[in-house]
């Protein structure tokens, strides 16, 4: 199973967003170990800075490789919510030395994520309202029209490159705004459509 995701990838205001496609998409893997299902979360040793990111979770459903953006959509079977989670200052050592980010984006519980839903409970992927709540506190808001490449274009993209199999995961972006750092203690819900998917504790 590949976790892949993609980096700056959600604007705030609609009319950025054909400007935005011309920039390069910026993709990168996490390992299978830094899964976390609907589950709390120690916080990493690695790390003083641990930053959060509410991001919709794709998985694909069958096999395809230079899949056609037109087509793309069918290739998804669930969608789930998660967390991004980056070790911002070991990331930013390895952007000084201009190292690989896996260590900074693939500790153990980077990437806590809720059970999934069938594709076929969306009516619209690009209109999926999600949000983020730290401690009772609204921290990040999202609706997937914001995104400056849909579902469909980061497969079709994707594709080009490795074979997308049953089973990969693909975190699709977070909204552009509320990006902020985690605590011990806090408590975490990442809501989806209005219902509750992902709660979870940094211990």
């Amino acid at each position: 199973m590949k976790i892949l995701g993609i980096g700056k990838n959600y604007v705030t205001d609609l009319k950025d967003i054909s400007e935005s496609k011309k920039n390069p998409k910026l993709i990168f893997s996490k390992p299978e170990s830094s899964l976390a299902v609907n589950c709390d979360i120690v916080y990493p040793s690695i790390t003083e800075k641990l930053a959060y990111e509410i991001e919709l979770v794709i998985k694909i459903g069958k096999e395809g490789k230079n899949i056609e953006a037109a087509d793309a959509n069918s290739y998804i079977s669930e969608i789930a919510v998660g967390i991004d989670y980056t070790a911002k200052d070991v990331l930013n050592e390895a952007r000084e030395n201009k190292f690989a980010w896996d260590l900074a984006k693939g500790f153990d519980g980077a990437a806590p994520i809720s059970n999934f839903k069938p594709v076929t409970d969306f009516a619209d992927l690009s209109d999926i309202n999600f949000d983020l709540k730290i401690n009772g506190i609204q921290k990040q808001v999202g609706n997937t029209a914001y995104m400056i490449h849909s579902f469909a274009d980061i497969i079709a993209y994707v594709s080009k490159y490795m074979t997308l199999q049953p089973g990969d995961l693909i975190f699709t972006g977070t909204p552009a705004a509320g990006v902020g750092m985690s605590l011990k203690g806090d408590h975490l819900e990442c809501s989806v459509e209005g219902e509750l998917l992902l709660d979870f504790n940094i211990l």
